[in-house]
């Protein structure tokens, strides 16, 4: 039996706000296009917001504040909103350690590590999704995952490592000119203060992570864990003898990994053949 959707945290409170708004732009008279256009959103990111499945964002809300002739309930709403992630609930728990964490090391073996997805590429992931998700749906898991890219890019960046087996820069995910966009955004990812990506050879005759992908994270407190997806569901590690493990797999796979200067050799190289 697939497991139950989990409800969550604020849902009752997105929904009322969401009413709120519907409320007020059919009181103006606007359409749901009419309303995005004149807020800067796509009708179905609209649509979203009515139907709680999508935040309404602080900047977004003042807008509509002046939009539809209201003092500010829309603004303070947002602003008194507890937060909300449209993420798959399993994976939370990473998202709330990325924002936090001082360094983080990823290894990748299917598709390019989210923080350093295009938002091309990102799309083409989510559609490639099973259950479908519907287009409002896309439309805020985009949203969700630029938002998360942040991190690489804050006023003290954190120190973040990323290998990838090479045969995911080669799987042409969302069709050829995705992959050669996504290939030039990892030039310009490798760039960034902090950011370091290696390319594991698909020619290596061993492999020292076999059972999957896996992220490492280190908390300001110095505490080390680990995360690890499933096709369902998701670990958080916290267990010194267990992330000692993944530690030990990750020194393996930076080892046999191309250094930072041969992986921007070989991402050019792949522009060229792509």
């Amino acid at each position: 039996m697939p497991p139950r959707k989990r409800a969550r945290p604020n849902a009752n409170a997105m929904r009322m706000v969401g009413e709120q708004v519907a409320v007020g732009r059919v009181a103006k008279g606007l359409t749901q296009r009419q309303l995005g256009k004149e807020v800067g959103l796509q009708e179905d990111s609209i649509a979203s917001i009515e139907q709680g499945r999508r935040p309404l964002m602080p900047d977004v809300a003042e807008v509509m504040d002046r939009v539809l002739g209201l003092p500010g309930l829309l603004t303070v709403a947002a602003h008194k909103m507890p937060q909300m992630d449209v993420i798959p609930p399993w994976a939370e728990p990473l998202m709330k350690l990325e924002k936090k964490a001082q360094a983080l090391s990823s290894y990748e073996n299917q598709v390019i590590p989210g923080l350093l997805q295009t938002e091309a590429y990102a799309e083409a992931v989510f559609r490639s999704r099973i259950p479908i998700y519907t287009e409002g749906e896309i439309a805020d898991q985009l949203a969700a995952r630029i938002e998360r890219q942040a991190v690489l890019r804050r006023e003290n960046p954190m120190l973040a490592s990323f290998v990838i087996w090479e045969p995911v820069l080669r799987c042409p995910l969302g069709g050829p000119e995705v992959l050669r966009e996504q290939l030039r955004h990892l030039l310009a990812c490798s760039k960034l203060p902090g950011v370091m990506i290696q390319v594991l050879p698909a020619s290596d005759v061993t492999h020292p992570a076999l059972d999957g992908p896996f992220v490492l994270l280190e908390t300001p407190s110095h505490e080390h864990i680990a995360y690890l997806e499933t096709q369902r569901g998701s670990l958080v590690v916290s267990d010194l003898d267990e992330v000692s493990i993944l530690y030990m797999k990750y020194a393996m796979l930076r080892t046999q990994a191309l250094n930072p200067d041969d992986t921007r050799d070989l991402l050019t190289r792949l522009l060229g053949d792509t």
